[in-house]
């Protein structure tokens, strides 16, 4: 038997408690062996059937939130979107955009007088490649994906300077003219005139410009902080990497400690969909696992997770795909290695099997007490049907298909924006508006230029992986334990900066925060509001990270922001979706 025909034979049963996989090795089977198992008993029934109180609305929380939808986009830092907001250049032709009186200054280009003499252009280091910022328009959509690379970020910020981007995470999109055709194309930004729904939805809800990853790197490690706050206890089930040397493309680095921390991309294990010769899992739990202890409804929802779909273009299974006319390319919808919950043996669903009904959606049993075979992990077009239908999960976790989740070079803003937008108008339309909190943030930077830098809570050392500070330094003093509660190396955070919004009637209105929050600070709010303040435990930041609670008002003056409806192709406001 092959190693891929091995791997999709024994997908469906890793679900098992105890399961263990031949073939691969002793290293594999230990490693297999001590990743947490599904508890049997945890989690929610489903009902009967979607009549009378949503269960959702029933159960207890800190605040007057009782749903919570967390859109998670790829590759995009704060400044690449909101480097001049609230004031956009409105050349003719672009959709408009212009702020409401009393907008709120942020910590952007403009404030930190940026835009000019900034020291990607004087930094020599940088070569031919030094450029100034300069503003990208809609023709400009489409570009190339930066160099999103751990410690590659880290030189780019080089101790805290943030001046040297196109020598190290910049690349260009072949055949352009300017600094868009060079590894300057690194300083570009978008304004309000194309990632318009975003600035319009600042205006009206809440924004942090103070929202970082929680290390630096990539989408999987971004994925992993979202809903375990951790990317140590990384266990290989198939490589064909050795650990993590300057210039090699490897995911994992030594920890220190006797295990493995994640630094880059890799696909999870067992995994139908994924590349059989890379394969991890994580050891430690997530949020899910949390929330079926609590009896708490959630889910996983990815575009093009249903592979007995067929899309409009004939494609179906792995290769499910969507053309977007932007990119100009087809691009395949689900991509493994942002899929969250894949890597917990606990969550995971690695034969995509489906749920047994609308009604056991967000469930761990259905309605006659049997395990649901989707296990959390749903098709996008799931949640909306499972909405539509009067089921809507307290946690949602949603990726859109990879053309709409704005990853640069093979998505774009103008695609996301699409995406985005549609499903929010939708939302707002559910009866639920009234108690839900809809977060918008982004799982990496792509390495595109923040001149935003914190210094780092996490320090970490290895020789090779850690530049920030010189060769093997990112930071001081201690690394924090990992999973197994020791010190551990290839965690350097803060990270890089992104784009953080909250949408929902308790938000505060045309607000900017300024706390110092992560991508963990997800977790942290789940935890509080349903939890009683429970955490994972093992290592994660969701014990240290800052909360987003401050971008609400839960007074008795909140609770009334009114539905925000945009044009999904201008992001423009309209009367109605």
């Amino acid at each position: 038997m092959t190693r891929q025909a091995l791997l999709l034979s024994t997908a469906a049963g890793m679900l098992a408690a105890g399961a263990l996989i031949s073939g691969f090795g002793a290293r594999t089977h230990r490693a297999l062996a001590a990743t947490p198992q599904a508890d049997p008993a945890a989690g929610a029934t489903a009902p009967a059937s979607l009549t009378g109180p949503d269960p959702a609305d029933a159960m207890s929380t800190a605040t007057p939130i009782k749903h919570l939808v967390v859109i998670f986009q790829e590759n995009v830092s704060f400044d690449h979107y909101f480097a001049t907001y609230p004031n956009a250049a409105n050349p003719s032709g672009e959709p408009e955009f212009h702020a409401v009186a009393g907008t709120p200054s942020i910590n952007n280009l403009v404030t930190a007088r940026l835009l000019t003499n900034n020291p990607n252009s004087t930094n020599p280091a940088n070569g031919a490649d030094a450029a100034e910022p300069f503003r990208l328009d809609r023709t400009q959509a489409a570009t190339a994906d930066q160099n999103h690379n751990y410690t590659r970020e880290q030189q780019a910020y080089n101790g805290g300077k943030a001046d040297l981007f196109p020598k190290y995470t910049g690349k260009g999109t072949p055949g352009a003219v300017g600094a868009f055709g060079t590894r300057g194309q690194v300083m570009g930004y978008y304004d309000g005139n194309t990632v318009t729904a975003l600035w319009n939805y600042a205006q009206h809800f809440a924004l942090s410009d103070n929202a970082y990853t929680n290390t630096y790197g990539p989408s999987t490690p971004g994925a992993l902080e979202v809903v375990s706050g951790q990317a140590n206890g990384m266990r290989i089930i198939a490589t064909t990497k050795k650990p993590f040397t300057l210039g090699s493309t490897s995911y994992y680095i030594k920890d220190g400690a006797g295990g493995f921390t994640m630094i880059s991309d890799v696909d999870p294990a067992y995994d139908v969909c994924s590349n059989p010769k890379d394969q991890v899992m994580m050891g430690g739990r997530n949020i899910g696992d949390l929330l079926n202890a609590g009896g708490v409804t959630w889910g996983g929802f990815m575009g093009g997770f249903d592979l007995g779909s067929k899309n409009a273009n004939g494609s179906t299974g792995c290769k499910r795909s969507t053309y977007s006319s932007v990119v100009r390319t087809t691009v395949v919808d689900y991509i493994p290695h942002h899929d969250w919950f894949q890597y917990y043996a606990s969550t995971a669903n690695p034969t995509h099997a489906r749920p047994t009904s609308l009604t056991a959606i967000g469930y761990s049993f259905d309605h006659d007490g049997r395990r649901d075979p989707a296990n959390h992990e749903y098709d996008l077009q799931d949640f909306y049907n499972a909405v539509k239908a009067g089921n809507f999960p307290a946690v949602s976790f949603i990726k859109m298909p990879a053309y709409q989740d704005g990853h640069a070079g093979y998505s774009d803003p103008l695609d996301e924006q699409t995406g985005v937008v549609t499903l929010i108008n939708f939302l707002e339309q559910q009866p639920d508006w009234k108690n839900m909190a809809i977060v918008v943030t982004w799982d990496d930077s792509d390495g595109w230029y923040d001149h935003a830098f914190t210094t780092p809570t996490n320090p970490s050392f290895n020789k090779k992986a850690d530049q920030l500070d010189g060769p093997g330094k990112c930071g001081s003093g201690t690394p924090l334990p990992g999973i197994e509660g020791k010190p551990v190396n290839g965690r350097c955070g803060p990270g890089t900066r992104l784009p953080f919004l909250v949408i929902s009637p308790w938000a505060k209105v045309n607000d900017v925060s300024h706390t110092l929050i992560s991508q963990a600070s997800v977790i942290r709010f789940i935890e509080d509001n349903w939890l009683k303040g429970e955490r994972l435990g093992g290592g994660s930041f969701d014990a240290a990270t800052g909360s987003i609670v401050d971008m609400f008002d839960f007074s008795s003056a909140g609770g009334h922001t009114p539905p925000l409806f945009l044009d999904a192709v201008t992001g423009t406001e309209v009367t109605k979706p």
